[in-house]
């Protein structure tokens, strides 16, 4: 008697934590991409309100009209020093100075964007962009769906990237439309195969949460550090669609 009525209740037991711990994960996953378009939707207001203010654009542009102000280069290199800060300060800093730097990074992402919204028409723009969110949620929904494990894809992927950011450097000197055009084939396909990566990963973080009773405070930034690594794959995928299709003013 004992015997019977303990079984169903050690079921009941297990498929409760289960659910639980799907639970715990799908809220994660749901504040990681919450974050993340608060992110995209800051930088693309602070996009369009530069491009759209001479007075502002002024600002970022020196007095010859052809180059970059002191506050324009600071601008340019800033969003660098914000995920260099935000990752290593991740173990000291609290939820919340995480939040303020993710924000003020988007912001100041936007701004360096505005000179894309000038230099490029604005369908070809608004194309790139849909685009890229179209490919950037195929993606994601493959990486969450999927049973097999892409760690290794993540690596070359990763390899992808740094071999964009070298060859990066080297045109800036050789200048060939070339490379440019590599480049850029490169990056699309390795940012849009760290998508479905990241969101793996960020799944297996979601549902580890659980077991590894992981605080409130602590689930928060790993959230906003989530949704700032889906964001610099988001951006960089748009950027590069933007240099392969995007048409010239």
């Amino acid at each position: 008697m004992d015997q019977n009525n303990q079984q169903p209740f050690s079921n009941y037991t297990v498929l409760e934590s289960k659910q639980h711990t799907g639970a715990v994960a799908k809220t994660f996953f749901a504040r990681v991409f919450l974050w993340m378009f608060a992110a995209l939707a800051i930088s693309t207001f602070s996009a369009f309100l530069f491009a759209s203010t001479p007075s502002l654009m002024a600002y970022l542009i020196n007095e010859t009209g052809r180059g970059l102000s002191g506050l324009g280069y600071i601008t340019m290199f800033a969003p660098i020093g914000f995920v260099l800060a935000m990752s290593a300060g991740f173990s000291r800093f609290s939820s919340s100075v995480l939040i303020l730097l993710f924000m003020l990074y988007a912001a100041v992402t936007g701004i360096s964007l505005s000179f894309i919204l000038l230099a490029y028409t604005s369908g070809s723009v608004m194309g790139c962009f849909a685009s890229a969110a179209g490919m950037f949620g195929i993606m994601a929904i493959m990486g969450y769906t999927t049973t097999q494990d892409l760690t290794s894809f993540g690596r070359i992927m990763m390899m992808g990237v740094i071999g964009i950011i070298i060859s990066g450097i080297i045109n800036m000197f050789l200048h060939s439309s070339g490379l440019e055009y590599i480049i850029s084939i490169v990056g699309v396909l390795a940012f849009t195969g760290l998508t479905a990566y990241d969101v793996q990963v960020l799944k297996r973080i979601g549902a580890g949460m659980e077991y590894e009773g992981t605080s409130a405070e602590d689930t928060q930034k790993t959230a906003i550090m989530g949704a700032l690594r889906l964001y610099l794959d988001f951006i960089n995928l748009f950027l590069m669609l933007l240099r392969l299709f995007g048409r010239r003013k």
